[in-house]
């Protein structure tokens, strides 16, 4: 089925006229590999960058096409745009700036207006240097004790090759619906709205992507999915300082990034580079979480320092950034997480939850205090 998916995709597009005048896209080999599963299909088109806002409206087109098929209810399409030897590099397009409201007391002539998701008043980051330090269940944690304070929350999972949140959340077996037109409706588990790669492809399916697609992939999550209103997005941020990152930290207005580490010399020396890409960025920190901070045996009552202890919380202090606190290495969340019913749900009266509403209440409170960024920033490579 996916096969035949495929080569009808490819038929259409060979029919679809360029709109630079030259052949069809399918025979100039400017399709990339057409992935094709639960029903939704992606792929990217690679055109010259002088010629990417012409193929603006042929690659929505196309989009439109795909979805009328049976059997295809989303489709993703990406622009990759390559600059050809001597081709001058293309003008990117103008950003609509933010209301005089918003930028009052800024400088006269900022750089570019990042323009912000619909009814979400703020967007906090969750990151890590490095995966297998419990950034996922750190973010739908905090993304819970941010609901218990009052909040309106959601949570985006903007970990393309390793999305986490549907499992943790117990929502790996169902699937958003279309809000009619492009949007698509979050789901929702624990009074919380949520979107994830992993919502719309089967859990074991390896995402092959370049950095274009997962840009695409990313923006589409953020802006075509009816959120309503919500007073915080938390975004579950892929490990490490790559595409993702910046996208998010130069096209979206993000009020700060959590970095979660562990408390060994080898994850702290990547969660410096988290630090220091958001701060090169100009996105603030609220805060570093030491997770896996110590633990204490269930038998014996004996406390043991697997990890070391308070590395986090002295680079913390070392970078003169807020020091959230520091969660234990407990089998309770890792069995709640594993089940779908994180521990700030399950227990929410217990000591763990109570570590991590503290973390959501001093997160929070370096929101009040700070402002959100609205100008891209460049980045400087020192």
């Amino acid at each position: 089925m996916a096969e035949e998916l495929k080569a009808t995709i490819k038929a259409i597009l060979g029919d679809m006229k360029a709109p630079d005048g030259g052949g069809d896209v399918v025979s100039r080999g400017m399709v990339s590999d057409i992935f094709v599963a639960d029903g939704k299909a992606f792929f990217s088109l690679t055109v010259p960058a002088k010629d990417a806002d012409k193929f603006e409206p042929f690659r929505k087109e196309a989009e439109r096409y795909i979805e009328q098929l049976d059997g295809i209810t989303k489709a993703m399409v990406a622009l990759t745009a390559e600059k050809q030897a001597g081709e001058p590099a293309s003008k990117p397009s103008p950003i609509p700036a933010q209301p005089k409201s918003l930028t009052a007391g800024r400088d006269a002539a900022p750089r570019a207006t990042k323009p912000g998701i619909p009814n979400v008043d703020k967007i906090v980051a969750v990151a890590s240097g490095k995966g297998g330090v419990g950034k996922s269940t750190t973010a739908v944690n905090l993304a819970l004790g941010f609901r218990d304070l009052g909040l309106k929350v959601g949570i985006l999972d903007a970990d393309i090759y390793g999305p986490s949140i549907p499992r943790l959340l117990d929502l790996k077996d169902k699937k958003p619906q279309s809000a009619g037109g492009r949007l698509l409706k979050p789901l929702e588990a624990y009074g919380i709205k949520v979107m994830s790669i992993g919502l719309l492809v089967a859990e074991e399916t390896a995402m092959v992507w370049r950095g274009p697609m997962v840009v695409s992939a990313l923006n589409q999550m953020m802006r075509e999915v009816e959120w309503g209103h919500l007073d915080l997005l938390v975004v579950d941020m892929p490990p490490g300082t790559g595409d993702a990152q910046l996208t998010m930290a130069q096209q979206v207005p993000l009020a700060g990034a959590v970095i979660v580490s562990t408390p060994q010399d080898l994850s702290l020396i990547d969660a410096r580079r988290g630090i220091t890409m958001f701060q090169k960025v100009d996105v603030p920190i609220l805060g570093i979480v030491e997770n896996m901070s110590y633990f204490i045996a269930p038998d014996t009552g004996a406390r043991y320092d697997i990890f070391g202890h308070g590395g986090a919380e002295a680079e913390a202090a070392k970078r003169e950034v807020p020091f959230l606190g520091a969660m234990p290495l407990d089998m309770h969340i890792r069995v709640r997480s594993d089940e779908g019913v994180p521990i700030v749900q399950a227990e929410p009266d217990g000591p763990h939850a109570e570590i991590y509403r503290d973390m959501a209440s001093r997160a929070l409170a370096g929101l009040e205090m700070g402002e959100t960024s609205s100008v891209s920033p460049s980045i400087v490579f020192e």
